[in-house]
């Protein structure tokens, strides 16, 4: 624990702060302050050191420089250990234990003027630098970044008698560089806004021109290092659609990293075709049994290292790129013939904390999907409890279903994808769907399983599970209706486990 003896407070908003402050005072709290907000802190009859006598520098340049001193950042990035306890001493610098910054709102100043000139002085600099530096040292300093923060930080005032644990201070950094991720989003959402997207390019050094976007009439651009996650061994440059794909391609068989040899083929994101063997060819050929049509031009993955017969067998059709963790050299050799077919070595599944989509005039930010149930998350809640093989061929469908758009299901066999129905707006279409397709593709459904990746609203689903063959269901559970598809899986001796876990992909 580590207990609060100085704070630095400079905010925009006011509002939520009057019982922080009274909070600090009580706690015998050295608060410093500059312009409005040590004029409110006064106003409540509390103490405060101006940040000007303590740099000897006034707010000059119309308040654009304020903090920027090493009297308050010195405080702020010292570390509690002697070589820079000493530099604090020689130079009569204070330590910070807390920050408390709320920024100019830039978002909101866009959203209300067209004045450019407002807009300018909405981008805050020493609170962002406040923001940065006091997270970066947070195993020492608590940082609060935003207003939204005030009821957190009140919260531990009260309840540890102004205390912080290294826990809280690192969610306070967490919260910190996501106020300041955010806040730096707007602003160049801002000015790319003014200067369209070429211009944004050049601005990253990790960046490439793409020979076009989704369609050839939009332009296209990468940004990022590709050369972390793949060495590329042949074929033309990949395109954006390609991007796309070989992402969903790579997500998909991070699942499968420790499986027997696995391969996959995906078309627009989607797999048309998964399968585990005993060999990767064996693999293959299952893959594309699910859907030999729909493979042409598609996107090839395997866990495995591409030996030769199974590089002769693919060979037979049409695709756009092969990913795999290695080539054995016969296999490269062979695969290499067609100059624009395009080899990539996969060195590492990217796990990415995150996941970012741009939607409106803004970007949309969530955890990244990351959970995967194993067979100690299932829960049976039929009578009827699966087989070994069928919790297997469950597990296994749960994960593709995890990478299919919603709604979606998915019916598997033996750890092979028999049919999918995936982007439809029931459950119900995507179940039809799917049963049509294994049919269509010549799959006996007797004995298969079936997984959902949301819950069932109605019983409808498992009765047309039940009636194409399907004996056990893998799904979320949660629906206010659950009874009606177990009740109709007791009745009809099916097997029905449930995970506690909703996988939708919009």
């Amino acid at each position: 624990m580590s207990r609060i003896k100085s704070a630095l407070i400079s905010v925009y908003h006011k509002e939520g702060l009057e019982p922080i402050i009274h909070e600090l005072d009580r706690l015998g709290v050295t608060i410093y302050s500059t312009g409005g907000t040590q004029a409110f802190i006064e106003k409540q009859g509390v103490s405060v050191q101006a940040v000007e006598d303590l740099t000897t520098y006034p707010s000059i340049l119309d308040g654009r420089v304020k903090t920027l001193h090493p009297k308050v950042f010195g405080g702020i990035l010292a570390r509690r250990e002697d070589a820079h306890q000493e530099q604090l001493q020689q130079y009569e610098i204070p330590e910070i234990d807390l920050v408390v910054v709320d920024l100019y709102p830039f978002e909101q100043t866009v959203a209300t003027t067209d004045d450019e000139a407002a807009i300018i002085e909405k981008i805050d600099i020493g609170g962002i630098a406040l923001i940065r530096a006091a997270a970066k040292n947070y195993r020492d300093v608590a940082i609060v970044p935003s207003r939204d923060d005030y009821d957190f930080l009140l919260d531990l005032l009260r309840e540890k008698d102004g205390e912080t644990g290294l826990a809280d201070r690192k969610e306070l950094a967490r919260r910190a560089f996501s106020v300041s991720s955010h806040y730096d989003t707007a602003i160049y959402q801002y000015f790319n806004r003014e200067t369209q997207a070429p211009a944004f390019k050049h601005s990253i050094s990790d960046s490439r021109t793409l020979r076009y976007g989704e369609n050839p009439h939009q332009e296209g651009y990468f940004h990022g290092k590709l050369e972390q996650i793949f060495d590329v061994l042949n074929g033309k440059a990949l395109s954006f659609n390609n991007l796309v794909d070989v992402d969903a391609a790579v997500n998909l068989m991070a699942e499968f990293q420790e499986a027997d040899p696995t391969f996959a083929i995906l078309k627009h994101t989607n797999s048309c075709g998964v399968a585990t063997r005993d060999t990767l060819e064996a693999a293959w050929e299952a893959a594309l049994a699910a859907d030999n049509i729909s493979a042409f031009g598609g996107i090839l993955i395997s866990n495995t290292p591409i030996d030769l017969a199974t590089a002769e067998k693919i060979d037979k059709i049409f695709y756009e790129v092969l990913i795999a963790p290695d080539f054995a050299d016969d296999a490269l050799a062979f695969l290499k013939k067609k100059k624009k077919r395009i080899l990539l070595r996969i060195k590492e599944y990217p796990a990415p904390a995150r996941a970012h989509k741009s939607i409106l005039n803004g970007v949309i930010e969530q955890d990244a999907d990351r959970a995967i149930e194993g067979r100690d998350d299932l829960t049976t809640v039929t009578k009827v409890s699966p087989t070994s093989d069928q919790i297997s061929d469950l597990l296994f469908a749960n994960k593709v279903a995890k990478h299919l758009k919603s709604n979606t299901i998915v019916l598997a066999r033996g750890q092979q994808l028999l049919g999918m129905g995936c982007g439809q707006t029931s459950r119900v279409d995507a179940l039809k769907q799917a049963v049509e397709k294994a049919k269509r593709f010549g799959f006996d459904l007797a004995g298969a399983v079936m997984a959902s990746d949301a819950f069932f609203p109605f019983a409808d689903s498992v009765e047309i599970a039940h009636a194409a063959g399907i004996t056990a269901v893998i799904q979320p559970g949660g629906s206010i209706r659950d009874k009606d598809s177990i009740e109709f899986c007791d009745a009809n001796g099916m097997a029905m486990v449930t995970t506690g876990v909703r996988h939708f992909k919009h």
